[in-house]
């Protein structure tokens, strides 16, 4: 068997040592490598096959050892891994205690920043090369963005910047057309009209050697240069990054290995900034990621065959997303004031059900969740109910839009929060831990949480009655089984804001949980009514407002009482609880918080990061007997939070 070169590389200085004839059969490897990875592992499939040859021409002419490299969003950094100080712990990609999917500082010296967030690199490139040069530190930063990255705002905040500074900032554009899903708005028409161009620059350059030798006679000749000047910009899709103090080049072939590395030698040597315009295919060389690239822009452990990754048809319950598609779809079909919105999250918001119903009513705008929100508050003001469907960590960066466009009004507008609470193997920057806490703080909005799919139909057709904004959070796991569900109250005309509903009633203590923890608080309570602990598990429905009255009640009238959430506890779902009963007047010395603590969580399944947390069933049962009075050695009350 011939020895594989990837197995060779031990860290980037044994990629510089490679003739390179022989990196074309380098990029065939690590090829090969990544889609069995990702086969067993899941993972980034489609953005992380692209740039492979990229990447190596990246690492072939800079030493990131020195100098900084920047990924947007990070997740197509698989070769990045293997060709620095990675290889051999690649198997364990996406695994607990693993590598992360995405760039991590802990990991590696290689990696410059920990993010999973759009449109992040090239502010922090540029920060990065500002505070070299302020400390008389010369190395060159390259940041590295997806044509997707153009529709955030933050994006060409920093290129103005630093094209206005003529910082040596090198920004490398892969383009490939898409982001998850295609890459939507002018942006992306303006990059088509450049990629049907790719000889502007040797024209422009012939165009300019011709015009430095023609005598100028006149004010007329100037004109007349300029003029063909900007007829020559506009006729083959103008120079926005020219414009915008930026040397522009390509685009170029983002899989000619030979021509990437020419060309990042010479953008290395030119003084300002550099944007390098490179076109690259999204799954490259793989038939299934090639031809369904949305569906395997990401996917789960799946099956390899004669190399090849077949993704299959899974069968399982619904995602609280699916029942979230299904019944807006439900409620637009009788409502024509219903519009959605995505921030370039088509699929995995479940919106593409609506997009396709209703066209005119559906706004994709691309990675930018704050004109998402801002869109959604003029929609709302227009007479419209709007839903904009946003997980959980990117609702993070409109927080300044849903205070002052859609509180502050106040506007009825619905928040849909996916991904709220642990996701699994995308890790820290993609865990939703955070929106009730700063959700909670802003006057006139409600928050819900629903803990079936039943539930979640019946808050949207109850959200859809406010004139005031809502949020309803539900997690990235299948809704219960209907075998499980549990039938009360649960028309929407039985929704009153605020209220909780009492599901079991018991003298021992309680236990009231907050939409995902619901099943699991149930499952508790019914194992220790078996060993005679007799608890009452309450519903609570909203974080904010929260059932004051009733909380209060249990906290006078029990031996104990304990919030259970999928949520951070600073400033979370107990937190609220804890805040509502003391300004009643209320006791919270018996009020305890079971909760995710002051820290962020690392990547793994699901079931068992909450296990971790204790937010399983046998945790919530563990916390329960220990409060009521020490009925198993191992728990101390250290173990939760005092409220």
């Amino acid at each position: 068997m011939v020895e594989r070169l990837l197995d060779k590389i031990n860290g980037p200085a044994d990629v510089k040592a490679m003739p390179v004839e022989s990196l074309p059969r380098l990029a065939t490897e690590i090829r090969d490598e990544i889609v069995q990875v990702v086969a067993k592992n899941g993972g980034h499939l489609g953005s992380n096959l692209g740039v492979i040859e990229l990447t190596i021409a990246l690492h072939y002419v800079f030493d990131f050892a020195d100098d900084r490299v920047l990924w947007d969003v990070s997740h197509q950094t698989y070769t990045h891994k293997l060709l620095t100080d990675r290889r051999d712990r690649f198997h364990t990609l996406r695994k607990q205690g693993g590598l992360s999917g995405f760039s991590a500082r802990h990991e590696s010296k290689y990696d410059a920043l920990t993010c999973g967030h759009a449109g992040t690199a090239v502010s922090t490139a540029l920060g990065i090369l500002c505070g070299d040069e302020l400390q008389g530190r010369k190395r060159r930063v390259v940041a590295v963005i997806g044509d997707g990255a153009l529709t955030c705002g933050m994006t060409f905040e920093a290129i103005n910047q630093c094209g206005a500074l003529k910082k040596n900032l090198i920004v490398v554009l892969n383009d490939n057309k898409m982001s998850i899903g295609a890459t939507v708005g002018a942006v992306a028409n303006y990059l088509n009209r450049v990629r049907m161009a790719p000889l502007y620059h040797e024209i422009k350059d012939e165009l300019h050697n011709v015009l430095d030798k023609v005598p100028i006679v006149g004010r007329s000749m100037e004109k007349v240069i300029e003029h063909i000047r900007a007829s020559l910009k506009a006729g083959i899709g103008g120079l926005l990054f020219e414009d915008l103090g930026f040397h522009h080049y390509g685009p170029i072939d983002g899989h000619n290995i030979q021509l990437l590395i020419e060309t990042l030698r010479a953008a290395r040597r030119i003084k300002g900034p550099v944007l390098l315009h490179v076109v690259t295919e999204k799954g490259r060389s793989h038939d299934g990621a090639l031809s369904d690239p949305f569906r395997m822009h990401g996917v789960g452990p799946v099956h390899v065959h004669d190399g090849k990754i077949d993704a299959g048809e899974a069968i399982s319950p619904p995602m609280y997303t699916e029942v979230f598609a299904r019944t807006l779809v439900s409620m637009a079909r009788t409502d024509p004031r219903i519009a959605g919105i995505t921030a370039a999250m088509p699929d995995g918001t479940g919106l593409v059900l609506f997009e396709k119903e209703f066209p005119t009513r559906y706004f994709d705008v691309g990675i930018c969740e704050q004109h998402a929100i801002g869109l959604a508050a003029g929609l709302a003001t227009a007479g419209l109910r709007p839903v904009a469907a946003i997980y959980s960590t990117f609702l993070q960066r409109a927080f300044d839009q849903v205070c002052q466009e859609l509180c502050l009004q106040p506007v009825p507008v619905i928040l849909a929060i996916d991904r709220a609470g642990v996701v699994g193997a995308d890790g820290p920057t993609h865990h939703g831990l955070f929106d009730i806490a700063y959700l909670r703080a802003l006057p006139n909005m409600s928050i819900a949480a629903p803990r079936d799919g039943e539930m979640l139909e019946s808050m949207m057709r109850w959200a859809l009655r406010m004139e005031t904004p809502v949020a309803i959070r539900y997690p990235r796991t299948e809704v219960p089984g209907k075998a499980e569900v549990i039938c009360k109250e649960v028309a929407s005309e039985a929704l009153a804001t605020g209220k909780a509903e009492m599901l079991v009633k018991g003298p021992d203590g309680a236990i009231i949980a907050l939409g995902s923890m619901v099943y699991p608080g149930l499952r508790a309570v019914t194992r220790l009514a078996s060993e005679g602990v007799r608890l009452t598990l309450v519903d609570a429905r909203f974080a904010k407002p929260v059932d004051t009255e009733l909380f209060a009640r249990l906290c006078k009238e029990l031996p104990f009482v304990i919030t259970v959430e999928e949520h951070a506890l600073a400033g979370g779902f107990g937190s609220a609880v804890a805040e509502a009963v003391r300004g009643a007047g209320g006791d919270t010395s018996k009020l305890y918080a079971l909760g995710v603590p002051d820290a962020f969580v690392e990547h793994g399944p699901r079931a068992v990061l909450l296990r971790k947390l204790g937010l399983d069933t046998e945790g919530i049962a563990r916390a329960a007997l220990v409060c009521a009075g020490g009925r198993t050695d191992p728990v101390s009350l250290r173990e939760l939070s005092r409220l």
